[in-house]
């Protein structure tokens, strides 16, 4: 566990942020999410992601967003009223394994946030399903805060949606996914830590990676970790911030 001591940092939507291992949703993305008031930015003095609203005050998204930083905001620009709230508390998930990008490494790309105080009642929780059967073609609504252009930090900070179909291969700890229309749909920085939908609107992963096509990092193949194998640590976590 991370004890997060509160900083104000300036926060700036600039092309010169640091991208993430997990890359908003490129391509003719839609605006806006079927889980509008569920989703917020998660900012730090590396740049920012995007989080999952599963509890009043605490958020699910990507290890790598919140893994050795000093402070971390969450941050909602689209809902009344805007604001911030500080980070308390960060747990990563001990399976998580940083370097597995060089090294294979099986890595679980997973962090959970306490904040200091909770969020305004217009969020609404997501429910997580655990139980979700994921095959070839099922379709996700994928959402984030980040970029609708690689490397143009202007095009951040709007949440976008769009929809991806499951392609091989199958896997019982991650999702891969494509636009089944190939117009270049798919993840890009700042969408790490993003929802995964169901078609019920229910959380059934997060946005961990993506590629692009040539030296692109976006719009081709989005990558997402699967929650049901990692109940436990999030179950465990969350009774522990309970007592």
């Amino acid at each position: 566990m991370i004890n997060m001591r509160p900083t104000f940092f300036a926060f700036a939507l600039a092309a010169s942020l640091t991208p993430a291992p997990a890359y908003a949703i490129t391509g003719p993305a839609q605006e806006g999410s079927p889980a509008q008031s569920s989703l917020l930015m998660l900012l730090n003095e590396r740049g920012f992601c995007t989080a999952n609203v599963i509890a009043k005050d605490v958020l699910l998204t990507a290890a790598h967003c919140v893994h050795k930083i000093k402070s971390a905001v969450a941050y909602w620009p689209g809902l009344q009223p805007a604001g911030f709230i500080p980070a308390k508390d960060i747990v990563i998930h001990p399976g998580y394994r940083p370097d597995a990008p060089k090294t294979r490494e099986r890595s679980i790309d997973l962090a959970l946030v306490r904040l200091e105080r909770a969020l305004p009642a217009s969020f609404t929780p997501l429910t997580i399903d655990y139980e979700a059967r994921v095959e070839l073609g099922t379709p996700f609504i994928i959402s984030g805060f980040g970029l609708r252009q690689e490397q143009d930090g202007k095009t951040a900070g709007t949440l976008h949606s769009a929809t991806l179909v499951t392609r091989e291969p199958l896997s019982k700890l991650l999702i891969w996914a494509k636009d089944p229309q190939a117009r270049g749909l798919g993840g890009c920085t700042g969408d790490s830590g993003g929802a995964f939908l169901s078609q019920e609107t229910k959380l059934v992963a997060i946005t961990v990676w993506s590629a692009g096509v040539g030296n692109k990092a976006c719009g081709d193949l989005t990558q997402a970790l699967r929650l049901g194998p990692e109940r436990d640590f999030i179950d465990k976590t969350l009774a522990t911030w309970s007592r």
